[in-house]
């Protein structure tokens, strides 16, 4: 089954929409897997945007994700990370269509609520950077109700 990285960034918590936020993926039928309120420090953040080091901005990114605590959420489902990129809308709130997480809570690039895994890969590398194998949980739930018996292995 595949899984994504979600952080809920510092406006999403300043805002108190974490709950909200949460309630789409649960409702889309996607299984939370992992959840932990962190804070985050200039080590995983440097790693975790590592691809952007080197850009004039990632020293505004950095402070704005250590401003207060995020939440660190793994989400598992078939085709997840598809799923939940299409959820969120694009990076840019302004763009993102009505519908979407960005779109509907947010108006900012940076301030846009929500990390999600851009790429299956992506995705494996995010959420081990972030959980512990003893941090994720399975547990049985979705298969049979939400999910054809063909379609949960996917």
């Amino acid at each position: 089954m595949e899984r994504s990285l979600i952080l809920l960034k510092p406006d999403c918590v300043k805002r108190g929409l974490v709950g909200e936020v949460c309630e789409r993926f649960e409702k889309k039928g996607l299984k939370i897997v992992g959840m932990k309120m962190m804070q985050l420090d200039d080590k995983i953040l440097e790693g975790h945007y590592s691809h952007l080091k080197d850009k004039p901005f990632f020293k505004g990114i950095k402070s704005f994700m250590k401003s207060t605590p995020v939440v660190a959420i793994a989400l598992e489902g078939p085709e997840c990370v598809e799923v939940v990129r299409v959820m969120c809308g694009p990076t840019n709130a302004r763009k993102a269509p009505s519908g979407t997480i960005r779109g509907d809570l947010a108006v900012s690039v940076q301030s846009n609520i929500v990390h999600a895994s851009d790429s299956i890969q992506s995705a494996k590398k995010e959420v081990a950077r972030f959980f512990k194998n003893s941090e994720l949980f399975e547990y049985s739930g979705l298969e049979g109700t939400i999910y054809s018996s063909d379609e949960h292995m996917v």
